[in-house]
């Protein structure tokens, strides 16, 4: 069981990678295989609309052709049974490098075609589970107020639909910063957030755990 986590962040040791650390640590304690690669390390493009993916009777149908340093990390994450994404939240959406990672990793899996029971057509036999797991200054309680639900859940559904199941873990009111002296803001306070992180992100960190080992038990009976 080969398990995949794909940091979205800028930062390497902050909430949405120590999310990340902990969520492969719950599959290791069933046994798997991890590894975790941080794509800000690597320059790369997203889709580059070639449609090299879907070209009739050709070695690139179903995969990437485009090579740069995503090339490898997209040759790992097909051979993994479970692929897991982490991303902090920027206005409303995941990063730009998130966004690109996933145009390049789902497009060429999915088929303009469907089956004759009217579900999707897919371009690999295998199925692979995915774990979508978001950070974000934003409470709970204002999720609905900026469509976050509506937002994140379209990235779910596609996952689901293409890979064969996705999930999704979010993490709000996150602590931003490692010193808040040194910056400029009026919106909240850092007793607050500090206060919420103290109470909160232990939790985070138990529900990434516990999402770590869910997506390893549902990649067993995908294939």
């Amino acid at each position: 069981m080969k398990v995949i986590a794909i940091n979205g962040s800028p930062r390497k040791n902050f909430n949405t990678a120590k999310m990340l650390v902990m969520a492969l640590e719950g599959a290791k304690s069933l046994g798997a295989e991890t590894e975790l690669i941080h794509l800000y390390d690597k320059p790369f493009k997203g889709c580059v609309s070639c449609f090299a993916c879907k070209l009739k009777n050709s070695k690139t149908h179903g995969l990437c052709a485009y090579k740069d340093e995503l090339t490898p990390i997209l040759e790992k994450c097909l051979e993994a049974d479970v692929v897991i994404l982490g991303s902090p939240i920027y206005y409303s959406m995941p990063t730009g490098v998130s966004r690109a990672f996933f145009e390049r990793f789902l497009f060429p899996i999915g088929s303009y075609h469907v089956n004759e029971d009217g579900s999707n057509r897919r371009e690999i036999e295998k199925k692979i589970a995915m774990g979508l797991i978001y950070t974000m200054n934003c409470p709970e309680d204002k999720m609905e107020r900026f469509q976050y639900p509506t937002v994140l859940a379209m990235q779910e559904q596609a996952a689901s639909k293409i890979l064969g199941y996705a999930e999704t873990l979010c993490a709000n009111n996150t602590y931003q910063f490692s010193n808040y002296d040194l910056y400029d803001f009026t919106l909240f306070t850092e007793e607050a957030k500090r206060k919420y992180r103290d109470e909160h992100f232990r939790i985070d960190l138990d529900n990434a755990f516990e999402l770590g080992k869910r997506l390893v038990e549902k990649a067993k009976t995908l294939n």
